[in-house]
C-alpha cells in the first residue's frame, strides 16, 4: 500500500499522466520480479557511466515483449 503510494507521487513527479501511472502500478504488480530486474539493469548501466534515461531506453527495449505481455493482459 504505501509502495503503491510512493510509487504513484513518484511517476506524477516525472509528469506521467494519472491514466498511465495507474496502468504502470497494474503492470507492476502482476509482475514485481520483472521490475526489480529492470530497474537492476538500468541501475547497473548507470554505474559505467550512461545516464539514467539512456539506460532505461536500453532496458525497456531488452525487456519489451514482456512488458507488451503485461499491458494487454
Amino acid at each position: 500500500m504505501f509502495k503503491d503510494f510512493l510509487l504513484k507521487k513518484m511517476l506524477k513527479a516525472q509528469g506521467v499522466p494519472e491514466g498511465q501511472v495507474d496502468m504502470v502500478l497494474k503492470m507492476v504488480h502482476k509482475n514485481p520480479e520483472l521490475f526489480k530486474t529492470i530497474a537492476a539493469e538500468i541501475e547497473a548501466k548507470t554505474k559505467t557511466g550512461l545516464d539514467q534515461q539512456t539506460a532505461a531506453m536500453q532496458v525497456m527495449q531488452t525487456h519489451q515483449a514482456e512488458i507488451q505481455k503485461l499491458m494487454q493482459g
